[in-house]
């Protein structure tokens, strides 16, 4: 093969490697059927949420997730995909499914988050989970329940020997 050509492509699978390294979670769209002012929108979106969506060779993201080690990833590659980097997995995975749901062409067909590759169904258990501010509603709520419990306690003892 000539250098020339051998250069881009290790280019192009250095380039993935890089984008798949600043953004922890990279999800695999089929966007067979869309059109270009769809997609367009999709990027607005993404771009709103701090992501970015890409179209490489389906060789060169799987040479770039040898390379990074992720198993499994290569079966999800046949067709014409999309890999969308997100910083945020979670918010990444709810507005790739929203926007398939109402798109309808758009298929979500994998990811990886954290290092692990998920299947359709894992970016759709994925996409259930609360954000990260409903996480931390969630464990605040579960420190200020015991003392909220204790406080009560307190105030009914002190009502009761008045």
């Amino acid at each position: 093969m000539n250098q020339a050509i051998l250069k881009a492509k290790t280019a192009v699978i250095d380039e993935v490697v890089a984008h798949i390294k600043a953004k922890p979670a990279v999800f695999v769209v089929e966007y067979r059927g869309m059109s270009v002012s769809e997609l367009a929108s999709l990027r607005r979106l993404l771009r709103g949420m701090n992501a970015s969506i890409g179209i490489y060779k389906n060789s060169m993201v799987a040479r770039a997730a040898e390379q990074l080690h992720y198993a499994g990833l290569d079966a999800h590659l046949t067709g014409p995909n999309a890999f969308v980097f997100c910083p945020d997995a979670i918010d990444g995975a709810k507005t790739l499914i929203k926007f398939a749901r109402k798109n309808g062409k758009m298929q979500v067909k994998a990811g990886v988050v954290e290092g692990r590759v998920l299947d359709a169904d894992g970016v759709k258990m994925v996409s259930n989970l609360p954000g990260k501010l409903g996480l931390i509603a969630m464990f605040l709520q579960c420190i200020q329940a015991p003392l909220g419990k204790f406080a009560a306690t307190m105030q009914a003892v002190a009502e009761k020997q008045q």
